[in-house]
């Protein structure tokens, strides 16, 4: 169990009243969306990618590549936006990211995307919220 004390917190009552039942799964219950399912993978707008749970900003689009694999890939988050812990599910171990504001879990990070950080960080679809640059 998480015991880091996040900036924004909320009861279960309160994520399952804010979150659709898959934002739900995937962001409380350390879930994945089905590859390829979510409008975002194909979002191409400047613009900014904020976390469903807290509306902290995470990603900025110019950052944003296709990875072929299924879902919304950057190179980089915003500074301070996210926060990782090793993932020993499913007999792998991978790096998890979530939100540092809420603690939501957002995806996993790799270290095959393309230059400059060799970074991919992979992420949930449903995690997210696009708003286009004005």
């Amino acid at each position: 169990m998480d015991t880091h004390a996040y900036p924004v917190t909320r009861t279960d009552a309160e994520w399952r009243a804010r979150l659709t039942p898959e934002q739900y799964a995937v962001m409380r219950n350390h879930g994945t969306e089905r590859p390829g399912s979510c409008a975002l993978l194909y979002e191409k707008r400047a613009g900014t990618f904020f976390c469903v749970g807290c509306d902290q900003p995470l990603f900025e689009s110019k950052l944003k590549f296709e990875s072929g694999t299924g879902w919304p890939s950057f190179n980089d988050p915003v500074p301070d936006s996210i926060e990782t812990t090793v993932d020993r599910s499913y007999g792998m171990v991978r790096t998890e990211c979530h939100c540092s504001r809420c603690g939501s879990h957002l995806g996993h990070v790799f270290e095959d995307g393309p230059p400059p950080t060799g970074l991919r960080y992979c992420i949930n679809g449903v995690a997210l919220r696009f708003e286009p640059a004005a």
